[in-house]
């Protein structure tokens, strides 16, 4: 989750926005965030997840994306100076969306495009050019290349969740018949927290 803050460079008092807010990834992301000073607000798909991202993970604001029509103008609210930092995990309308409300030297890491996978045909993003007139800076990465920090996250984040400061759900389903549908359930959004497969409680 110090990925954030290698690849995004985020700073105190910056305007931070995460997509997929409520999954594994984005649950820490926003709470790591606040911890750092920042204002933070999520994504997420449903009136339960919204509510989670406020209410358990301490985000400042939350968006349900199904429920908005534009969702250009639902950011232009929330973040009116733009948004310093996006933590990317779902692509398509999202990401064109956050383009047009990036701040000057923006970043975005980008974690994953969940609302691609499952397309034969992509989507397209139109805005791209606010690339260049913003000089955001836009960097794709995988945990391996990261794996030399897992002591340093260990550090961070062990003490934290003992003192209550940070927090996590997993979504658990018991037994191995419910495995293909809970891998299912992950792209398509089902899932709330860290989808985890008990395979046996012995």
């Amino acid at each position: 989750m110090l990925v954030s803050f290698e690849v995004g460079a985020t700073k105190k008092g910056e305007n931070v926005f995460v997509s997929a807010a409520s999954g594994a990834v984005g649950q820490l992301v926003g709470q790591f965030a606040k911890l750092h000073g920042c204002y933070v607000v999520g994504s997420a798909g449903s009136k339960e997840k919204v509510d989670l991202l406020k209410n358990k993970f301490g985000y400042d604001e939350a968006i349900n994306y199904k429920e908005e029509q534009d969702l250009n103008a639902t950011l232009k609210r929330h973040f009116p100076e733009g948004i310093d930092v996006y933590f990317e995990n779902v692509g398509g309308k999202t990401l064109d969306a956050v383009l047009l409300n990036m701040r000057l030297q923006g970043r975005i890491p980008v974690c994953g495009m969940t609302s691609q996978y499952n397309l034969t045909q992509p989507e397209g993003v139109t805005n791209l050019a606010h690339i260049v007139y913003k000089r955001v800076r836009l960097q794709g990465f995988i945990v391996a290349d990261y794996y030399h920090l897992y002591g340093k996250f260990l550090e961070f984040v062990l003490p934290h969740i003992r003192e209550g400061k940070v927090v996590y759900v997993e979504d658990i389903a018991e037994g191995l018949e419910k495995g293909p549908e809970a891998l299912v359930g992950i792209f398509s959004g089902k899932n709330v927290g860290k989808q985890v497969l008990v395979v046996a409680r012995e």
